[in-house]
């Protein structure tokens, strides 16, 4: 296997703290870090070219999958979004100034509005996720298939017990 950042790092530590006998947690989630921002950024990229920011692209994305008729509540949007409602009202405005959603009234409380994905929005975000899918498929096309299939698996699985 080639050297990585990572592998200097734990190097370094080893030898100015010998007393650390176990530093894989540390190669683990400084390789995950590493990966995950590296990818971020690309994405991040992908997602500028179509015009949308990651923020917008969450927005979008969360409508798109909630499924016909693409429309949620602010509220729904914040907790899926682990945002405040205030953040969320931002990104809805810029999103419904740029003519990818529209806001339309809560048929349950009249007070409130519901964002909506109209067709601009919704044929922008189908191609916005092809674009950041295309991002991350050219970066799992370095391992052999099962071995993505195990590094999700095994992903999923930590996950699962370090954010209950």
């Amino acid at each position: 296997m080639t050297p990585d950042t990572v592998d200097a790092i734990i190097g370094q530590w080893r030898n100015e703290r010998p007393d650390l006998d176990d530093l894989l947690p540390m190669e683990v989630f400084g390789r995950v870090y590493r990966v995950a921002a590296a990818i971020g950024d690309r994405m991040e990229q992908a997602y500028q070219r179509l015009g949308i920011g990651r923020g917008e692209f969450d927005v979008l994305a969360t409508l798109r999958r909630s499924g016909e008729p693409f429309n949620l509540s602010p509220k729904q949007l914040s907790d899926t979004l682990m945002l405040t409602t205030g953040g969320m009202t931002g990104r809805l405005d810029k999103l419904e100034k740029a003519g990818l959603i529209t806001r339309t009234p809560d048929p349950g409380d009249r007070r409130s509005l519901r964002a909506q994905l109209n067709p601009a929005g919704r044929e922008l975000i189908d191609e916005a996720v092809t674009a950041g899918l295309a991002v991350q498929r050219e970066a799992l096309a370095r391992l052999a298939p099962a071995d993505a299939r195990r590094l999700a698996d095994l992903l999923r699985e930590l996950a699962t017990t370090v954010t209950r």
